[in-house]
């Protein structure tokens, strides 16, 4: 039985598909291709699909409590209004690092942003784990990333997972009033899992995490043991995130870039996740100052 359904776009691939995001406010499902760059909103309702050119690599967007979204651009954060498109001043966080951008970013259940940098080139450990609190604080969290991924928050708001996609580690973070530590790793992928890409929680506790180079999404239980994979035709599976009303839809994203051109592999999919809902996302509470 097929549990995926490519969605229609003409011949409109992405070069690198992610930043998954549900924003109820709209009734649309938005994503990031980051290096085009552009910006890509699906409204459910009529199944149109907009698509924004960006002036720079844009690693993710998260929904705004002013309204509007908060887009992680290479050179810092901004606003970002579409209908018609405008984009705010950019806060840099890694000014003295020109070679890095962001990558993956999400909001947890206090409205506060967690995003990762990372090395453009993907051969330096210059990637950061940074907070920006609901009062727009901006705190490093963690260091030394080559790829970072994720992130996801449990429902109870207590868990972070992380991922360095590198180095194919998840880790599993515990959040204590805006405070983070490490706790250990969650999920170490094999040679033959490709590697950890972007996630989401369900609200049974339970992570999705996409496979790049692994053509495929995996359902981990609380304990780090796998529950089930569902099995894309593309190969690099980028992210996920539950979407409708009834957080009881899944879109994943992929990514085109260093492979032969084919009907899949960018493509967005809808997938049937068994009746599993997720967890609504929160806006972000602070202000881009």
């Amino acid at each position: 039985m097929t549990l995926w359904t490519k969605i229609e776009r003409g011949d409109q691939r992405d070069v690198l598909g992610e930043g998954a995001l549900w924003c109820p406010r709209d009734g649309a499902f938005y994503w990031v291709d980051i290096l085009a760059p552009a910006l890509n909103r699906l409204t459910l309702a009529t199944g149109a699909i907009e698509r924004w050119d960006m002036p720079e690599p844009l690693g993710w967007v998260v929904t705004s409590a002013q309204g509007g979204l908060v887009g992680g651009f290479r050179s810092g954060i901004a606003t970002i209004s579409l209908d018609p498109l405008e984009i705010g001043p950019r806060k840099a966080l890694e000014a003295h690092l020109p070679g890095n951008r962001m990558n993956d970013g999400k909001t947890d259940t206090s409205g506060a942003i967690w995003c990762g940098t990372m090395d453009m080139s993907e051969t330096q450990a210059s990637g950061s784990l940074y907070r920006i609190s609901p009062q727009s604080e901006v705190q490093m969290v963690d260091t030394g990333y080559l790829v970072p991924n994720g992130p996801a928050f449990s429902r109870c708001g207590q868990w972070m997972y992380h991922t360095d996609s590198g180095r194919r580690l998840i880790y599993r973070f515990a959040l204590n009033d805006g405070q983070a530590r490490k706790d250990r790793v969650f999920v170490e992928f094999g040679e033959g899992d490709g590697y950890p890409d972007g996630m989401t929680t369900d609200s049974e506790g339970f992570v999705w995490v996409a496979h790049w180079d692994g053509g495929r999404i995996t359902r981990f239980a609380p304990d780090g043991s796998r529950d089930r994979s569902i099995e894309l035709p593309a190969r690099r599976i980028t992210n996920i995130a539950f979407a409708g009303d009834g957080l009881d839809r899944m879109f994943v994203t992929s990514a085109a870039t260093g492979l032969e051109p084919s009907e899949f592999d960018g493509a967005l999919f809808e997938v049937d996740c068994g009746g599993v809902t997720g967890n609504a996302p929160v806006p972000f509470a602070g202000q881009v100052l």
